[in-house]
């Protein structure tokens, strides 16, 4: 890959890690919303199902419109990688905002609430409980920049994870346009 390669490579997955920014602050939203609303928290779950898809989606319009439908495996996983790096960087931001500023501790005594609730105390079970709870109230004192953090490597990760299997199914080493 030359420079003007990879320098369209970065214009891409930065306009791409930005819209699928944009699809987890809508599916976290509604996660939030989905403590008081069950309809937002399936809802939450179906954005966030789509992650991969939306990055096979994204990846393949760069495939066909950037390389003339050509993409070799190493390309889409980079393209895969960054992707989900300029997502989770720009996700980072917003669970900053939202711990800081918009949050004041809804979000944690919520789910400790829910956790403590009979139904889910007979289904975690009553040695478990403790410790769930213990958690949730642990990560409730982290710093805001802590959580933005802890969430931004898990994104990492799972992007990682999650990027094989799309460069994978989507390389092409023949154009089908003739």
């Amino acid at each position: 890959m030359d420079v003007t390669e990879y320098i369209q490579l970065k214009a891409f997955t930065r306009m791409d890690g930005a819209l699928l920014a944009v699809l987890w602050t809508a599916s976290f939203a509604c996660y939030v919303g989905g403590l008081s609303q069950p309809e937002l928290g399936l809802l939450a779950v179906i954005l966030a199902v789509i992650t991969p898809f939306f990055v096979a989606r994204r990846l393949k319009k760069f495939r066909d419109g950037g390389l003339d439908g050509i993409i070799s495996f190493r390309r889409g996983w980079a393209y895969a990688m960054l992707t989900f790096f300029y997502a989770s960087l720009l996700f980072a931001a917003v669970h900053f905002v939202y711990f800081s500023y918009l949050d004041h501790g809804y979000f944690f005594a919520t789910l400790t609430r829910m956790m403590s609730s009979p139904e889910n105390a007979q289904v975690i079970g009553k040695d478990m409980l403790g410790a769930v709870t213990e958690s949730l109230q642990m990560a409730g004192r982290m710093r805001p920049i802590d959580l933005a953090l802890n969430i931004m490597m898990s994104n990492l990760l799972v992007g990682f994870i999650l990027s094989f299997p799309v460069a994978a199914v989507m390389k092409r080493q023949v154009s089908i346009r003739q």
